[in-house]
């Protein structure tokens, strides 16, 4: 029973502190988000690996880890290329088989026809009528005939086409081959990628000692702090004040109810997600397709203005677009930030943005 107290006190105690951020300020009354300033640590600075500064050590691991966010992106657009032209060499494959079976079925046709005429002594039906010495049966052969040879060309015409059509095929599935070679290659590569400068990053993180990874999180939150409040000293959330649509109250709904699981790269849920993972499937459980990384999602949604921001859209970060969260009113936004930290909420300005986008225009 003591047990059990303790965890209904530990659960009303998480309810508590979750119905206060539910009930904070800045998202109650529409005051814009500000990431909150993690409390000083007494003492002096903490020196990192190296000598190095633990803000320089910060910014090393932040300056790696979105590396290893381009990466990503790299390798799954290149993982989404891939099986497009998997799907299209399977499509490709049973065009050649369809094409296959209608040469043969011609070529019976034909087959037939010549067997015909070489019984008649050489000549078609249709010919030994048009032959014959009786008017009627005269003009009913010419008739005959002529739709004999129009069969026979029609044949040959088709016969020809379809040959032609695998012979296009052929070439195609050999170009798609090709490519599926080379998203291969490019996967490998970026997986590569990732997993050196992932490692390195945690390789940088490990040398740290416990005291120096709490205040690495402190210096992580001040330096949002810092970006969101010079974001909002601009006056760049002044006129924004948008509403969501249903589709993206919908996508906002998922996305926040993703906060706290970690982010993976490469990841899709429902345990784990990338950025653009998480941002893919919150429209997607909003009913509406969009593209899996966050490159693309610039490229091909229609990109707003900032001062039309609304709840769903999604806010594209850094010049390579390597990262993406989104839009939930506020000021703020909600993202997976990077490995070895979980699915957050942040203030939208707390970091270099490239454009806003919105997958329900």
């Amino acid at each position: 029973m003591g047990s059990v107290r303790r965890r209904r006190g530990a659960s009303s105690l998480v309810l508590l502190c979750a119905m206060a951020v539910l009930t904070a300020p800045g998202l109650a009354t529409g005051t814009a988000y500000a990431a909150p300033a993690a409390p000083a640590v007494p003492g002096a600075p903490l020196p990192g690996p190296g000598g190095k500064s633990l803000e320089q050590v910060r910014k090393d691991i932040e300056e790696l880890y979105r590396q290893a966010g381009t990466a990503t992106d790299a390798y799954n657009l290149a993982e989404a290329e891939t099986k497009a032209q998997s799907d299209k060499i399977v499509e490709i494959a049973n065009l050649i088989v369809a094409g296959k079976e209608r040469i043969a079925t011609l070529k019976s046709r034909a087959g037939a026809a010549a067997r015909a005429q070489y019984r008649s002594g050489g000549l078609p039906p249709g010919a030994r009528l048009a032959l014959s010495e009786d008017p009627n049966q005269f003009l009913d052969g010419a008739d005959r005939l002529r739709q004999g040879e129009k069969a026979a060309s029609d044949l040959l015409s088709e016969l020809d086409r379809t040959q032609t059509d695998l012979q296009r095929y052929a070439e195609e599935a050999s170009e798609r081959w090709k490519k599926l070679e080379e998203n291969r290659v490019k996967q490998e590569g970026s997986k590569k990628q990732i997993e050196e400068k992932i490692k390195a990053a945690e390789e940088l993180e490990s040398k740290l000692e416990a005291e120096e990874k709490a205040r690495l999180i402190q210096l992580e939150q001040e330096a949002q702090y810092r970006a969101q409040t010079a974001w909002l000293s601009t006056g760049a959330m002044k006129d924004v004040n948008g509403k969501a649509t249903d589709a993206g109250k919908q996508a906002v709904q998922f996305a926040t109810s993703q906060i706290g699981k970690p982010y993976k790269w490469g990841a899709v849920g429902p345990d784990s997600f990338d950025c653009s993972g998480l941002t893919s499937q919150a429209w997607r459980a909003a009913g509406r397709g969009i593209p899996r990384t966050s490159q693309e999602q610039l490229r091909l949604l229609p990109k707003v203005a900032l001062k039309d921001m609304r709840p769903g859209d999604l806010i594209i970060y850094f010049d390579d677009a390597s990262h993406v969260g989104m839009y939930v009113g506020d000021g703020a936004m909600v993202h997976a930030p990077r490995p070895g930290r979980n699915i957050t909420m942040a203030g939208a300005g707390s970091m270099p943005i490239k454009a806003v986008v919105r997958p329900d225009a």
